[in-house]
């Protein structure tokens, strides 16, 4: 009696039965239709309603003379408004403040936390502690960062004069109520409310580069200047540009703390775009000049993000995609 070899699809072979019906089915890896609607469209909803439709009411509204009340606009005026905005003295004036906290960090907010971020991811004692204190401020809102500052520059025995006081110089210093200086306190102010952000940053972008990198480097005999000149400068490149792009952004909508800061003061001295629109729309009711002042700020930051994304980040993105094996266009 012999045995008989069994069949290469039954299960006495260790083989699974591939006839129809008699095993589960390999699933599609991508989703359905339904899934996708079920986490997309929500989204959409909500940046339509909470985005698009302001701007698109907004950029209606500013071709109108209009104080809010009475309904909808109805007196058209055209291109006034904005007209009116490159007359206005303020509002030229608020671009020329937000040209000098651009250029300020550029110069001494980003070299001043890349500095602290390449210091600190050196192992020593007390490390952590240093990240955590100096990430500290960026915790406090704007509100409570102007209030605690408003106390410190504060003409009547404040902290500051109190303490050039005890360096010997008696001198009282209108640090929020002089025009000439009050754009550099404001600065000096937002740079220790959002060094520590962007130390962060530039540490996590420190410590994506891999350690071998440097091992060879020392191999070869370059030293540690040449190491930081061809390999850390290079590729922190991607995050300092992305640090860049934050600062220019946050620069053109500042408001809240300036606000409470100042109010604007003296005499518009620190006054942002932010600032005017909500002077000119909430306490003298042109809500079309409002209006007309919010796109001109809308434009700005669109017209900022489409050029620095096509001459400045869309290179990281091309070296991104080139690195994970696609193809280039």
């Amino acid at each position: 009696m012999t045995l008989k070899e069994p069949l290469r699809d039954s299960p006495v072979a260790g083989r699974p039965d591939r006839r129809a019906g008699s095993g589960p089915r390999r699933r599609s890896g991508r989703p359905g239709a339904g899934t996708l609607s079920t986490f997309i469209v929500p989204g959409l909803m909500l940046f339509l309603l909470f985005v698009i439709l302001p701007v698109l009411f907004a950029a209606y509204v500013s071709f109108f003379r209009w104080n809010g009340l009475g309904g909808v606009p109805t007196e058209f005026v055209g291109l006034e408004n904005f007209q009116a905005l490159l007359k206005d003295e303020v509002f030229l004036g608020d671009l020329w403040r937000l040209g000098l906290i651009v250029v300020l960090s550029l110069l001494v907010q980003l070299p001043l936390s890349f500095g602290l971020a390449m210091l600190l991811h050196q192992r020593f004692p007390g490390r952590t502690a240093f990240r955590l204190l100096f990430f500290v401020p960026y915790v406090l809102t704007e509100a409570v960062t102007a209030v605690l500052f408003r106390l410190v520059f504060s003409p009547r025995r404040g902290f500051a004069d109190s303490l050039l006081g005890s360096l010997g110089i008696d001198a009282q210093i209108g640090w929020l109520s002089d025009r000439n200086i009050i754009m550099f306190v404001v600065f000096g102010i937002l740079t220790w409310k959002f060094f520590g952000f962007h130390m962060i940053l530039f540490l996590a972008g420190r410590q994506n580069i891999p350690d071998e990198l440097y091992e060879a480097a020392a191999i070869d005999g370059a030293t540690r200047g040449q190491a930081f000149r061809n390999i850390t400068l290079p590729l922190m490149g991607p995050t300092a540009r992305m640090i860049v792009f934050l600062s220019v952004i946050g620069a053109v909508q500042l408001f809240d703390l300036v606000y409470v800061l100042t109010g604007g003061g003296p005499f518009h001295a620190s006054e942002t775009l932010a600032i005017t629109m909500y002077e000119q729309g909430f306490q003298r009711n042109q809500i079309g000049y409002a209006s007309a002042l919010s796109i001109a700020m809308f434009l700005i930051s669109l017209v900022f993000a489409l050029l620095y994304q096509r001459y400045v980040l869309n290179r990281d993105l091309q070296g991104s995609i080139t690195a994970s094996g696609g193809t280039r266009s």
